[in-house]
C-alpha cells in the first residue's frame, strides 16, 4: 500500500448557476481533503486506501461509490446508522476566495473511534496522511492519534496538512493545539500561506518555517501560496516555483489537495532522503501544474488530472 489517509469524507455543495426563478443551483460534489489527495494519487497509479466514517444514508452511499470509482480502497470506510453524512456548502466570494458552511453537529465523520481504526491497513502503508478535521472533537481526535501512533510504529512516512476550517472548532486555541500536535508527528508538512501566518505570526514565510523547524525539525515543509506559487524547505534548501495561472480557473476547491498529492507522489517515487534543489523544483513545478488544472473544473475528487494532462503543461 502506497498511501493511507484518515479524515473527513463529505459532500461539498458548490454553486453552479441560478434557476429560472433566480435561486442558486448547487452541485453535490464528493469531497474532503484526504480523499481528494488519495484520488489524485490513485490517478497517478498509486495504491491508496481511506479510513473514515459516513452516514448510512443516501449521501454516504454516493460517497462510497465515488471513492471506489476513483480507485481508492474502501475497506476502512465505515457507516454510522445514527449520524448523517457531513455536508459542506461552499460559497465563492468575489475576490476568488471560499466561504464554508458545515452541517456537522454532529456529522458522521467525527464519530470514528479508536476501536474502529484498522491497524493492519495502516501497517501496510508507506505514507500515512492526515489533517485536523479529524481532530476537532475528542472521540475522533483519539482515533486519529491512535492511527498516527500505528503509522509511526511501522516506520511509515507521516504527512500532515492542517487544512484549518475555523467554523468547525469550538476555539482557535484548540485548533492551534492540535496543529502543534500534528507538527510534532509529521515528516512532511503541507501548509498554506494564511495558515503559516496564523500559526507563527510571521508574514515572511521563511521566518514562519524557521519558527516551526526550530521546534519540530520537520524534514520537508511545503508552503502553498495560491497565485504566488509554492515553496519547499528541505535541510538548508529553500526552493520556490511559480504557479501555472490558468485563464479558465473557476473553482479553487481541491487545488491544495492536488498539490499535496503530487508531493506525496514524488516522495513515493524518490523517497525523502538526499533530495537536491533540482529535485525539489521539479516536484513543486509538477504539483503546481496539477493544481492549476483542477482549478478549471468543478469539484475535485472526480476530476483529478491525468499524468498526461500534467505533462502537457510542463
Amino acid at each position: 500500500m502506497d498511501v493511507v489517509a484518515l479524515g473527513e469524507l463529505l459532500v461539498d455543495f458548490t454553486e453552479n448557476g441560478v434557476s429560472e426563478q433566480g435561486n442558486p443551483l448547487l452541485e453535490a460534489n464528493p469531497g474532503g481533503a484526504p480523499c481528494n489527495v488519495l484520488a489524485m494519487l490513485s490517478r497517478l497509479g498509486h495504491k491508496t486506501a481511506f479510513i473514515g466514517k459516513v452516514g448510512n444514508d443516501i449521501w454516504g452511499k454516493q460517497l462510497e461509490h465515488a471513492i471506489k470509482s476513483a480507485g481508492i480502497g474502501s475497506a476502512g470506510l465505515l457507516k454510522d446508522d445514527f449520524v448523517h453524512t457531513t455536508l459542506a456548502f461552499v460559497h465563492n466570494t468575489p475576490d476568488g476566495d471560499r466561504d464554508f458552511s458545515f452541517y456537522r453537529n454532529p456529522g458522521a465523520d467525527m464519530m470514528l473511534t479508536e476501536e474502529e481504526i484498522p491497524e493492519q491497513l495502516i501497517q501496510s502503508a508507506r505514507i500515512f496522511h492526515f489533517g485536523t478535521l479529524s481532530m476537532t472533537h475528542e472521540k475522533v481526535r483519539a482515533a486519529t492519534k491512535k492511527a498516527i501512533a500505528v503509522a509511526k510504529q511501522n516506520s511509515a512516512i507521516v504527512s500532515f496538512d492542517p487544512n484549518i476550517r475555523e467554523p468547525l472548532w469550538d476555539s482557535l486555541e484548540t485548533a492551534r493545539d492540535q496543529v502543534l500536535y500534528g507538527l510534532k508527528q509529521c515528516d512532511i508538512l503541507k501548509i498554506s500561506d494564511n495558515e503559516i501566518q496564523w500559526l507563527t505570526g510571521e508574514d515572511d514565510y521563511t521566518k514562519g518555517v524557521q519558527w516551526i523547524n526550530s521546534r519540530y525539525h520537520i524534514p520537508l515543509v511545503l508552503v502553498s501560496m495560491g497565485k504566488d506559487g509554492s515553496r519547499a524547505y528541505y535541510q538548508d534548501h529553500m526552493v520556490e516555483a511559480k504557479p501555472f495561472l490558468h485563464p479558465n480557473a473557476i473553482d479553487t476547491t481541491g487545488a491544495g489537495d492536488t498539490f499535496c498529492a503530487c508531493v506525496l507522489h514524488y516522495v513515493c517515487e524518490h523517497g525523502l532522503d538526499s533530495l537536491k534543489k533540482a529535485d525539489l523544483f521539479d516536484m513543486l513545478t509538477y504539483a503546481n501544474a496539477a493544481a492549476s488544472i483542477v482549478t478549471t473544473r468543478k469539484g475535485a475528487l472526480r476530476v483529478m488530472p491525468s499524468a498526461e494532462e500534467i505533462e502537457r503543461l510542463l
